[in-house]
């Protein structure tokens, strides 16, 4: 059980916000509108006989909720009531200390979301609750009545697909470079040259610089950490 505050902020995460108030988690949808949103059996569809449930949890314990519960779900068995446990994040890449290191960043801190069947009435099925509410660092699901409510279809696809992203290639965190300002290059095969940022690659972290070379204009490439602006 948590014995420590929730950290209840949302953040806007690459594929949209989810709704995580518990006043505004409308009931689930029908299968017929839910596959208009995915298609059955795709990484973005529900598992049949299953819906999406938001678990408060204690902040910056997301991930070890995560892992004890994925395992305490294997050894009892019940891999048939509970499916997926995700917790969605963000790769960034970030300069520190002239070092270019990569940082997950997680997207809704203070929850993780489950994968799951319930009982008829909507409760939470015995040896699942159980198995939840002994786990450290757990509050409760969002619901009422001692009900979860589960996810719309529509935020349940743009949870699973930022939980998708985090399988990519990592992001620039922090970059305040963009086409038409003028940067000097600080490093490299063109260090001292000064041009006009042509284009910006956020996904490899590189950055094209319109320079000039022998009385042309050409771009060349490089890495964002080795420009600096020219005011």
């Amino acid at each position: 059980m948590i014995d420590e505050p929730l950290n209840v902020d949302t953040q806007e995460g690459a594929a949209g916000p989810v709704d995580l108030s518990g006043a505004s988690v409308a009931d689930s949808e029908s299968p017929t509108d839910a596959a208009v949103v995915a298609e059955e059996g795709s990484d973005l569809a529900t598992a049949p006989g299953m819906d999406w449930y938001v678990l408060r949890v204690a902040s910056n314990k997301e991930e070890q909720v995560r892992a004890t519960l994925e395992r305490k779900v294997k050894i009892e068995g019940l891999d048939e009531r509970v499916g997926r446990i995700l917790v969605p994040t963000l790769k960034e890449k970030r300069m520190k200390a002239g070092v270019l290191k990569v940082h997950e960043r997680k997207l809704y801190p203070g929850y993780v979301f489950v994968e799951m069947a319930v009982e008829d009435d909507g409760s939470v099925i015995e040896g699942v609750w159980f198995l939840v509410k002994e786990t450290s660092g757990v509050g409760d699901f969002i619901g009422s009545d001692g009900k979860p409510t589960s996810m719309p279809q529509a935020d349940v696809v743009q949870m699973l697909e930022a939980s998708k992203t985090a399988d990519e290639e990592p992001t620039l965190s922090g970059l305040n470079i963009k086409p038409g300002e003028q940067v000097k290059i600080t490093g490299g095969a063109f260090e001292s040259y000064e041009g006009e940022v042509e284009a910006v690659d956020e996904r490899r972290g590189m950055v094209s610089v319109v320079v000039s070379i022998f009385g042309r204009q050409t771009p060349v490439e490089v890495g964002y950490w080795e420009l600096e602006k020219v005011e």
